[in-house]
């Protein structure tokens, strides 16, 4: 059976190092091909994103910036992406992204290649 996120290339926005260094772990053990961590959207500015990417794990606060403008152009170009933040009652998210999945911290790792897996089409919401 192939893993969830097989060959896949992954971006993780996340600022808290160890927590970021988890999320890449968790993908690589599930078989994604490529993962890039950015701590900061200046980071990632200005990049061609479906090319380099077929999905996102997006913090909604990077350093105090709000990450909502960065999905919203995820969205447009059409990566699958999910959130993944401690700040579970967004009724910001909510209202404008009310079919990403938002998986809260602290998650398990099955929660979260399971929400990224779905996001792409490779697995069923249960």
């Amino acid at each position: 059976m192939p893993a969830l996120l097989d060959g896949l290339r992954i971006l993780i926005l996340e600022d808290e190092f160890l927590i970021a260094m988890d999320v890449e772990q968790l993908c690589r053990d599930h078989g994604a091909a490529d993962v890039t961590i950015a701590r900061d959207l200046a980071e990632i500015d200005g990049q061609a994103l479906p090319s380099r990417f077929d999905a996102a794990v997006v913090d909604l606060m990077l350093g105090g910036v709000s990450t909502l403008d960065f999905a919203a152009r995820l969205r447009s170009e059409g990566v699958p992406f999910v959130f993944a933040s401690g700040y579970s009652d967004s009724d910001e998210v909510k209202g404008s992204f009310p079919d990403i999945r938002l998986v809260t911290k602290p998650y398990s790792g099955d929660d979260l290649i399971e929400a990224v897996a779905i996001a792409c089409g490779r697995a069923r919401a249960a």
